[in-house]
């Protein structure tokens, strides 16, 4: 039996051609992608194809078109095996990280891809990126399918979605995950790590949340920055600080009293890493201790992407149960490794 995959097209590099006579970029009918591509007429799974009506750069991308996609997969899931997204690549991780919130207890692969190069170019690293994306999104071992979770593939190496970040803007392999092993690997045969997957264990059916707060708000650190500029912000729920190293920050009585201030206005506070690898440790030095002081929550590895949807995703979402913070240091769907 023949697996389903629904190659949905959101736009980005993948999906243009070069116009050789003028060499400017333009976008191709993705309806006429077999055309195109006629290998994906050997591939050992029927392929349908869904595009956006108006075809998005990544970088116009947000809560709207992820929401979107979301529901549509889930109006789709009982009727195809597995989900391909094309994508273009500057957000990719983004939307993989809220898809991966947004679409609770998946059975069924949803993988995103793109490329560095258009679809129609010569050197194009599009056409293994999207055929190997089909075959991974139609594995299936004894009716039940290999990958249930949302996962990036580029260049040869299956991620983890929310685990994602784009390192290069240059390179065909764009991607890494620093903080978690690689789920697979193509080359002469497609290589999974099982033993890396996901598996939802709360027994519970597929359901879609589309659920996103925009009250959020991601700020960087850097040696010499005024804090109380945070005060002039209105409606900031969250406030997610990309910290020094394993959790520092400068150490005065001015950032001890703007933070407990955004604190008793009822901002949560949570910390990521600036770091690519390795996460954060309340205590670990001294002057990170100011976070423990007014309760922040520890990001641990989490990138940035993720813990942006993530909170996103969680606040004020009436289908979860305790605080925001209690949900946060959960561990959702592979998202952090929980310390």
């Amino acid at each position: 039996m023949k697996r389903k995959v629904l190659l949905i097209y959101t736009g980005g590099t993948i999906g243009m051609e070069k116009d050789y006579e003028t060499g400017s970029l333009r976008a191709f009918d993705f309806g006429n992608i077999f055309q195109k591509l006629p290998e994906m007429k050997l591939i050992e799974c029927e392929v349908s194809v869904h595009s956006f009506q108006k075809p998005l750069d990544s970088s116009d991308m947000g809560p709207k078109e992820w929401k979107i996609i979301a529901r549509l997969i889930g109006e789709n899931y009982n009727l195809y095996d597995g989900f391909v997204i094309l994508h273009g690549t500057d957000t990719m991780s983004y939307t993989a990280s809220a898809l991966s919130f947004m679409l609770k207890n998946l059975t069924k692969p949803v993988i995103l891809t793109g490329s560095q190069l258009p679809i129609g170019d010569l050197r194009t690293d599009a056409k293994e990126n999207l055929l190997t994306s089909l075959y991974y999104a139609s594995l299936y071992e004894n009716d039940d399918a290999v990958i249930q979770e949302v996962a990036v593939y580029f260049e040869y190496k299956l991620l983890r979605g929310n685990r994602t970040l784009k390192y290069s803007a240059e390179y065909f392999d764009a991607y890494q995950t620093p903080n978690y092993p690689v789920l697979g690997q193509s080359g002469v045969h497609l290589n999974i790590e099982k033993d890396f997957l996901w598996r939802s264990k709360t027994g519970k059916q597929f359901t879609v949340d589309t659920h996103i707060s925009q009250n959020v708000l991601f700020w960087r650190i850097f040696p010499g920055m005024h804090l109380e500029h945070f005060s002039e912000i209105p409606n900031m729920k969250v406030l997610i600080l990309q910290v020094f190293g394993s959790g520092t920050i400068f150490n005065s009585k001015k950032t001890l009293h703007t933070l407990q201030m955004l604190r008793d206005q009822g901002t949560e506070i949570v910390v990521v890493s600036q770091c690519v690898s390795g996460g954060i440790s309340f205590g670990k030095y001294s002057n990170s201790n100011i976070f423990t002081k007014i309760g922040a929550i520890s990001g641990n590895d989490m990138t940035a992407e993720s813990a942006i949807t993530k909170a996103m995703h969680l606040l004020d979402n009436p289908d979860y149960k305790g605080s925001f913070a209690e949900n946060f240091a959960k561990n959702l769907c592979g998202e952090v490794s929980v310390l």
